[in-house]
């Protein structure tokens, strides 16, 4: 199997962590997305959503890491997506709920437009309104993770044993500590990611991002 990506990619990292920590051999295929590679031919005749990552098993194609995600943990028998019906649906609902709800507010209304200039608002105002509006957001379902889904007495996402869910909403998670949040507000989603970066894998997937997090060390930007 095949997966395109790229390290710096936030969605790259939930399947490259997954696979790494299961031990799931995949030929990596760097996609620059720096020189947009993933926005042309033959890139986007892979994937026409010119995004990353995609996985190709065969002459299969699959896009969209909750889905790729899904797909490795079945072909591999992965206890970490559980058959049972119930705890299967209790995984797909907290991927779901990341993809829906805490993503789009966390990080891309409030660590992409700070963090990368692609995404950045057009005027001063614009921006202050994108991020005031994603802090506000990105707060409540912060809590949420908090106190909803972990402060059941959770070590993870779906009870004490770890699921493709906390490979897939860790990446986003760990953003928040790119803008400077220490999540000390969230004692229960830091000490959950406390566990998920004990993972042996976890230095090796995150190095690129983490790098390129100390450079904005001296960047103020608005935390939660």
């Amino acid at each position: 199997m095949k997966l395109h990506y790229h390290p710096i990619s936030t969605t790259s990292r939930p399947v490259m962590l997954f696979a790494a920590e299961s031990g799931i051999p995949l030929d990596m295929q760097v996609v620059d997305i720096f020189t947009g590679e993933h926005m042309k031919p033959p890139y986007t005749g892979l994937n026409p959503n010119k995004l990353i990552p995609t996985l190709e098993d065969g002459d299969f194609v699959l896009t969209e890491n909750s889905a790729i995600l899904k797909y490795l943990a079945d072909k591999t028998d992965s206890p970490a997506y559980p058959k049972d019906l119930q705890k299967r649906a209790r995984v797909n609902e907290r991927m779901d709920w990341v993809n829906t709800q805490l993503c789009i507010d966390l990080v891309y209304s409030l660590v992409y437009p700070q963090i990368f200039d692609t995404h950045k608002r057009r005027s001063d105002e614009a921006q202050a309104a994108t991020l005031e509006r994603g802090r506000e957001r990105a707060l409540g379902w912060l809590k949420v993770l908090d106190e909803n889904v972990l402060g059941q007495g959770n070590k993870y996402l779906c009870g004490d044993d770890i699921t493709i869910a906390d490979y897939h909403a860790v990446s986003y998670v760990a953003l928040a500590e790119v803008i400077g949040s220490d999540l000390a507000a969230f004692p229960n989603v830091k000490a959950w990611l406390g566990r998920m970066k004990a993972l042996k894998s976890w230095g090796k997937v995150f190095e690129v991002i983490d790098g390129y997090a100390a450079s904005l060390k001296s960047k103020q930007m608005m935390a939660v």
